[in-house]
């Protein structure tokens, strides 16, 4: 399973629901990967999306404890057990994790690829990314050039776990 986020030179990804900043160049490199995929995320994160809605072009699945939770043209999961079983339909490598803190964080055991787009900046933020800088199982094996957009840099990374 793959991981796919944007994150400040802290792991920040966002305050009060939000990104925390929109680059061009990563929401195409979102929309590339995902595109024809299956993409997981929290109720939180759907409800940033425009109209609250499912991106389109792709299977949604979203983990939410809310038992009555229900939405349009997506399908809704209440737990990490029933979130496995069901990706079992689904090729490994066509499933990204989203979003947002808490999916990611109960997800990142489960998968073996981190598409992380690195902003070489310290956003004011309040939700961050597990540091895989800091985890020693997770490695660099992709490096993109350095990349700007107006004063910010950024790079994009991929992480992959070291087999065990």
């Amino acid at each position: 399973m793959n991981i796919i986020v944007a994150v400040d030179s802290n792991w920040a990804i966002g305050k009060d629901n939000s990104l925390l900043v929109s680059i061009p160049s990563d929401h195409k490199f979102f929309r590339e990967m995902t595109t024809g995929k299956v993409v997981v995320l929290g109720r939180k994160t759907l409800e940033t999306f425009p109209n609250g809605l499912p991106l389109k072009n792709r299977t949604n699945i979203i983990l939410s404890t809310d038992p009555a939770y229900q939405v349009k043209d997506a399908l809704v999961v209440h737990s990490v057990d029933e979130l496995l079983e069901e990706l079992k339909k689904y090729p490994t490598e066509d499933v990204f994790i989203i979003g947002g803190e808490s999916v990611y964080r109960q997800l990142l055991p489960y998968c073996d690829t981190a598409h992380v787009t690195k902003i070489d900046h310290e956003y004011d933020a309040d939700s961050y990314f597990p540091d895989l800088d800091e985890m020693p199982e997770w490695v660099i094996t992709g490096d993109s050039e350095e990349q700007t957009y107006f004063d910010l840099e950024y790079r994009f990374l991929r992480y992959q776990k070291k087999p065990k």
